[in-house]
């Protein structure tokens, strides 16, 4: 038998979950206070980008606004414009901190479209030739090689550099 160690697996798994108190957490995280703790990495105005606790790949950014609606047609146009701009400017983000040799871009709307939170949030996906190997098929496990902490600070201190030399 194969035997796959993954020892730094332990900080993602022991990492904190959404508190089990928390029945709105695309609107209770940005007013906890606290970024690191909620994961958030940049606001704008109407919209803030956040690492998904549950991420396809690390930097899997969810790009949210703060006013809870369930549908893009519930925004305002000055919501849109400010959602499609934090989503372009987590791609950029993500190019400069993480180099990935792609991206996906999307939104889950419905619970048959796999949305599994009632507040709409577009998924910003880094990609990298070859990072679907055989785990989640073979045993629906995906393998992360970085823990959300370590992203969250990589990420934020790329938004920094950003800010400096847009």
């Amino acid at each position: 038998m194969q035997q796959l160690h993954a020892y730094w697996r332990m900080d993602y798994i022991e990492a904190p979950r959404y508190p089990a108190t928390m029945k709105r957490p695309f609107t209770e995280l940005p007013a906890l206070g606290d970024d690191r703790a909620a994961l958030i990495v940049h606001r704008s105005r109407l919209s803030y980008l956040v690492l998904n606790r549950y991420p396809y790949n690390p930097g899997h950014l969810l790009a949210v606004p703060f006013r809870e609606v369930v549908d893009l047609e519930e925004l305002s146009p000055e919501e849109r414009a400010d959602l499609m701009e934090e989503i372009v400017f987590g791609k950029r983000l993500l190019s400069s901190a993480m180099k990935p040799d792609g991206v996906n871009v999307g939104f889950n709307l419905g619970s048959a479209a796999g949305g599994s939170i009632a507040h709409l949030h577009g998924h910003i996906v880094p990609r990298w030739n070859g990072d679907n190997n055989f785990m989640p098929v073979l045993t629906q496990t995906r393998v992360l090689p970085q823990a959300l902490e370590s992203t969250w600070e990589r990420l934020t201190a790329a938004v920094a550099a950003l800010a400096t030399h847009p």
